[in-house]
């Protein structure tokens, strides 16, 4: 049955503080980073105390916006600041692995972003400083804590898509503009850590072990301008050890079409229902239990808190979500997600996928999972 569409809004309110307080943040890296300072003003659990950058210019900035905060250009003045509980970690990818084992052996506990780490090598070294020190790690998978992902996850939870038969993830969306703020893209990693980790963390996020991936990648003509080292096409076919299947698909030199397809979005395909979770556009289109389609669209009632009051802004509500979440999970002893064994095991997937491209042939990731956290 074909039905109607209904068209749900949605608020957000400023959640309560924890009866235990708040969490203060120091924020390493202030181009991305500056969105938490200001996101975390949505939240209750964590607040914003200091920022760390090499840049004098993103000093500035920070300062114009939120001046009361302590700033420095050196990471060991952030660590040695008594109120930061949490740093939150935006630095370039190949820095990731020294950054958390610095703040975890400074006693502090993390929030990185996306991804995680980009080598075996920072894998093995930011487990063995968690394990040392027992710190723990968010990844700051933005798309997850976008509000059309947390009400279609919310919905998959209670059981309303049934048995997951198939999951087919994407982002694309052109990158000159990250190029031109982030030099190192094109030549310290790969595309299948920076835009590819959206869709393949979605897709762990419901198909918890992969076994195996065969990946096809290219180069588009954006990624030649720019002396890629690496792909930034890819479609990636994923199998689970439970013999389901699932998709991520990448682009990252495209001429984006938006008014056909959103950059981020995710299909589950279940048993009872299926669902679309969509970003830019805050749209959850779903399948009701009498066949209607249904489409929440919270958008112009949300858009001040996702988007700073801009429509299409940087995620400003997804990084307070993700701060929320890790802040009370740490304030009350409760499990987080992705925490980091979760992000590493992802990052298994990442790199599986890498060589699968590489070497046209399909990869076990138990390979990888090995060499990571060791036969």
């Amino acid at each position: 049955m074909t039905g109607f569409i209904r068209h749900i809004p949605g608020i957000k309110s400023r959640p309560r503080a924890p009866a235990n307080g708040c969490k203060g943040v120091g924020v390493l890296g202030l181009h991305e980073g500056r969105t938490l300072l200001v996101g975390l003003e949505r939240i209750a659990s964590a607040r914003a105390v200091a920022g760390c950058d090499l840049s004098e210019e993103k000093l500035a900035a920070s300062r114009a916006v939120r001046p009361e905060l302590f700033y420095t250009t050196d990471y060991d003045q952030l660590l040695a600041q008594p109120d930061v509980d949490i740093v939150a970690i935006y630095t370039p990818d190949a820095l990731h692995g020294e950054h958390v084992a610095r703040a975890f052996e400074a006693g502090k506990d993390v929030i990185c972003t996306k991804p995680l780490v980009n080598s075996v090598a920072d894998a093995r070294r930011v487990l063995a400083a968690a394990r040392k020190t027992k710190r723990r790690l968010l990844v700051g998978q933005s798309t997850r804590f976008f509000e059309p992902f947390l009400r279609q996850r919310a919905a998959f939870e209670r059981g309303e898509l049934g048995a997951l038969e198939l999951v087919d993830a994407h982002y694309v969306h052109r990158m000159d503009w990250y190029y031109a703020k982030s030099p190192w893209a094109a030549r310290d990693t790969d595309w299948v850590f920076l835009g590819l980790s959206h869709p393949i963390d979605l897709v762990r996020w419901y198909c918890s072990r992969i076994e195996e991936v065969q990946a096809f990648g290219t180069t588009s003509a954006l990624g030649r301008e720019h002396g890629l080292a690496g792909f930034d096409v890819y479609v990636v076919n994923l199998r689970t050890a439970d013999g389901r299947v699932a998709r991520a698909l990448g682009h990252y030199g495209c001429e984006e079409l938006p008014a056909a397809r959103n950059c981020i979005e995710l299909l589950l395909y279940g048993s009872k229902g299926t669902s679309l979770a969509q970003y830019h556009d805050m749209r959850y289109t779903h399948t009701a239990a009498d066949g209607t389609q249904v489409v929440e669209d919270p958008l112009y009632s949300l858009r001040d808190y996702y988007f700073n009051s801009e429509v299409h802004g940087m995620h400003y509500g997804e990084f307070a979500n993700y701060a929320d979440h890790f802040a009370r999970g740490l304030i009350d002893g409760t499990p987080c997600s992705p925490e980091l064994e979760e992000g590493l095991e992802t990052f298994c997937v990442m790199e599986a996928v890498r060589r699968s491209a590489t070497t046209r042939t399909p990869v076990a990731v138990s390979t990888v999972h090995d060499e990571v956290f060791g036969a």
